[in-house]
């Protein structure tokens, strides 16, 4: 007898011992408590300790106890927010990881992308989702905003919060363009060298602003190292100060803002009563948060590898080469748009400058006391107005807009750009029948009689390539008098040298010729 109750009375102290230790770990929480939240059981304790884990602990102090139930509907937020944030810290941790292996000068910075790429396990992968991130990071930051604005829940006390927003937004769009540069291959260096050129051209600073951005009249070791700063240091301590006060702001003071019905009492007393019931953070909103950053996670990872998404590396940057076809990021093609409609100073600083003025006061400039959209049909169209005019300058914004070039060099840059890929790179090496095949002269079917399987692939592309070259003539760009032709040859062991040739007939009466020699190797992309 006296036995059973040591026994029991050192279960008793080992378990308090334990359960001690656990309340330690996770700032107030039992193992019995911990049992009820993973359950989704009630509170198990009172007070309600999953409170208590508010008050002690680091990382839960900044956040809020519970939200309004309205307020957490998937259909009003789309959880536009987190994912902003969740892209924000999947930068972070990557860009951690690849700054052990950058090295930000120009002599060596192209170099050590090319051996992350092949010597560091996973490194392509690691590229891959840091890119799939910053550009995932714009779009969702430009989706929050928009859904602030078209729900009204920038007005009275959220003001500030919109300001903060409008400030992320900026550093988002300066984060993804900083970082642009660092990779040092042509496609980076010549968009930087297009978008710092904008400041230039500002009245009696742009001098000095170029000089401050770029290090030099050139981007060169100066501005590289400025850009990568500005990238891993500068910027991102701006963005988590900002983040911290809009997050501080939207959990400690005012909240997620309820739908505009919820709150403008357009529903019945019960319903609103259910909308602004409480809702705690633990168990229910962080079990969700958890199902949110494993989703992210999961589909981050699948669209790098099952859809194949894959972070650009041109050639090697050169000052001395211009390629054709240089353009901004995607997220600038609306101001380059605008830069083709006028001014550089108008259109390259001071519109944009006057929109983002307007950004900011637009809590002050709309006085509509209402929030819905059904009672902000002016406020609705002008954001809906705006997109579509975002879309168009984005649109005018590539270079095949309103940029004229001869059209043999037109045809053989979208068959095989200068930087990029293009339809005749995606063809297979093996399909690259060394020979002459010339548009409307050589048959574009049955192409490769030595191989057993054909070569479909090239034979879609030449179609392709003959059938533009007859747009062309058909549009008057092009003289009906010329000859197009691909030829292959076996230049080395596994690599191929294709040439792009047109020829002809210009108005002075003589033959113009315009080429390009492509080199192909058997294991390009293999990486």
């Amino acid at each position: 007898m006296l036995k059973s109750l040591n026994l029991q009375d050192l279960r008793q102290k080992t378990f308090a011992a334990i359960d001690h230790r656990v309340r330690i770990i996770t700032a107030g929480l039992g193992i019995d408590e911990l049992r009820a939240v993973m359950r989704g059981d009630p509170p198990t304790e009172k007070p309600n300790p999953r409170y208590k884990v508010h008050t002690t602990s680091f990382l839960f102090h900044i956040r809020p106890r519970y939200y309004e139930l309205g307020s957490t509907i998937f259909t009003h937020t789309w959880r536009l927010g987190f994912f902003t944030a969740f892209f924000f810290f999947v930068e972070l941790f990557t860009g951690l990881i690849l700054m052990v292996y950058y090295t930000p000068s120009p002599e060596k910075a192209y170099d050590s992308i090319i051996d992350l790429l092949t010597n560091v396990p996973y490194g392509q992968l690691l590229r891959d989702i840091h890119r799939f991130g910053a550009e995932a990071m714009v779009i969702f930051t430009v989706l929050h905003m928009l859904r602030t604005y078209l729900t009204g829940s920038y007005k009275k006390d959220r003001s500030f919060t919109w300001l903060t927003g409008v400030v992320l937004l900026g550093i988002t769009m300066l984060l993804s363009f900083s970082g642009y540069l660092l990779p040092w291959d042509q496609l980076a260096y010549w968009a930087v060298t297009v978008g710092t050129s904008m400041v230039e051209a500002a009245p009696l600073i742009g001098n000095q602003l170029n000089l401050l951005l770029r290090g030099s009249q050139d981007i060169a070791a100066d501005g590289l190292l400025r850009f990568y700063l500005l990238h891993v240091v500068l910027l991102p301590f701006a963005a988590i100060l900002v983040i911290s006060i809009h997050y501080y702001k939207v959990s400690r003071e005012h909240s997620i803002s309820l739908p505009a019905n919820i709150e403008e009492d357009d529903i019945s007393p019960e319903k609103k009563r259910a909308a602004k019931s409480r809702i705690d953070l633990i168990p229910d909103l962080l079990t969700h948060e958890v199902f949110l950053v494993s989703l992210g996670l999961l589909l981050v990872v699948l669209a790098v590898t099952v859809f194949n998404y894959r972070a650009p590396l041109e050639s090697v940057a050169n000052p001395q080469v211009t390629p054709l076809d240089t353009k901004a990021p995607w997220y600038f093609w609306w101001l380059q748009g605008m830069l083709k409609l006028g001014d550089k100073i108008l259109m390259g600083l001071v519109i944009p400058g006057v929109l983002a003025l307007l950004l900011i006061g637009l809590p002050y400039i709309d006085r509509n006391p209402y929030r819905s959209m059904y009672k902000r049909p002016v406020a609705v169209a002008i954001g809906v107005l705006a997109v579509l005019t975002l879309v168009v300058l984005s649109y005018m914004g590539l270079p095949q807009f309103g940029i004229e070039s001869d059209a043999a060099t037109r045809i053989i840059q979208d068959m095989a750009p200068e930087e990029g890929v293009g339809p005749l790179r995606q063809v297979p090496f093996d399909q690259l029948v060394a020979g002459s095949y010339e548009v409307d002269v050589t048959p574009s079917v049955d192409m490769c009689p030595t191989l057993s399987y054909g070569c479909p692939q090239f034979e879609e592309v030449f179609q392709f390539y003959g059938n533009y070259v007859d747009d062309m003539v058909a549009r008057g760009r092009l003289a009906a008098d010329n000859q197009a032709f691909i030829i292959i040859e076996d230049w080395q062991q596994n690599l191929k040298k294709i040439t792009m040739r047109i020829l002809w007939l210009n108005e002075e009466g003589t033959t113009s010729t315009y080429e390009r020699h492509i080199f192909l190797h058997a294991e390009r992309g293999s990486e």
